[in-house]
């Protein structure tokens, strides 16, 4: 179980924040390769601070879905929930505390994207089905559309269309919901692509309803059966999907300039795992669906482009 250190440990040595922005650098590096892949188009002013981000919320999963999750309680989630307001306090606890605390003093965020990821976690423990899409919903934006909110005041906003005298009265765009349906997509698409994983440790995160209008049963899903039912679901899966792709598109002209290019990328690279699904026949179950790196680089001038006219 996590335990936070006693008051006096607070006085324990950590490491420096360059140490501990690089013990986030190979947190990323080492977990989601195509997102950190993503990260290096960044500036070297927000790239570590994106880092520390994915790293706290990959240390958070790893309490619900890692090796030691079998002795997770609401009460770790609850001492996780306290190391969080010591860290917007700009009181680190750990190694890894050091690079968010410097991160969210340098690019000030809100705190409750971060509660509202700990409360999707707390699903986890107790549930594993979703009887709606809207019961679904509610999970992928804590667990994924919140991070698009933690990374806006990383990526900062586009306030170049304000600068004519008639626009400075005016607040620029702020893409929230196109933040968050490109969480929402990701988070789609995982489920997808882990459908089968999830099987295996009991869960079933496709709505109940969904299962129910194409005649497939948990049984069924259990078992692994490949079929035209199961086919004709993933597509219905797959293009809600890409719903949530296309509306999150248009928000990254909204994104500071810098920041465009790699967003682009990281929803290039994380769709393309949806195409991968379907040329696997829909087989989720015993066959991963991954981009390979040289086709996630070949794409990186297409992403540019679309920064830039797009």
């Amino acid at each position: 179980m996590l335990q936070l250190p006693e008051s006096k440990a607070r006085m324990k040595t950590l490491v420096s924040v360059d140490e501990s922005y690089e013990l986030c650098r190979h947190l990323i590096a080492k977990y989601s390769t195509t997102f950190y892949l993503s990260t290096l188009l960044l500036s070297k002013e927000k790239r570590p601070a994106i880092w520390a981000i994915y790293a706290w919320c990959r240390r958070l999963d790893e309490l619900v879905d890692g090796p030691a999750s079998a002795i997770t309680t609401p009460e770790t989630l609850d001492l996780w929930e306290q190391q969080l307001e010591s860290i917007f306090a700009g009181h680190p606890l750990d190694n890894f505390d050091v690079a968010l605390v410097d991160t969210v003093q340098r690019f000030p965020m809100d705190i409750q994207p971060f509660r509202d990821m700990i409360a999707g976690q707390r699903m986890d423990l107790y549930r594993s089905r979703y009887e709606t899409f809207e019961e679904l919903y509610l999970y992928c934006y804590r667990v994924a559309g919140t991070v698009g909110l933690m990374s806006t005041a990383i990526m900062g906003l586009d306030t170049s269309n304000n600068t004519a005298p008639w626009h400075r009265e005016q607040q620029p765009h702020n893409p929230t919901e196109e933040e968050i349906a490109l969480g929402i997509a990701k988070q789609l698409t995982n489920i997808l692509r882990d459908v089968g994983e999830d099987a295996r440790r009991g869960r079933i995160y496709i709505p109940l309803e969904d299962l129910a209008r194409f005649n497939y049963t948990e049984q069924d899903l259990f078992d692994g059966i490949v079929d035209d039912r199961w086919r004709s679901l993933m597509r219905f899966q797959i293009a809600r999907a890409r719903q949530f792709y296309r509306k999150a598109e248009k928000g990254i002209s909204y994104l500071a300039s810098d920041g465009r290019w790699p967003v682009w990328a990281a929803l290039m690279h994380y769709s393309g795992i949806l195409s991968v699904i379907e040329r696997n026949d829909f087989n989720a179950f015993t066959k991963r669906a991954y981009v390979p790196q040289w086709r996630k680089l070949r794409s990186l001038p297409v992403a540019w482009m679309r920064s830039q006219v797009l």
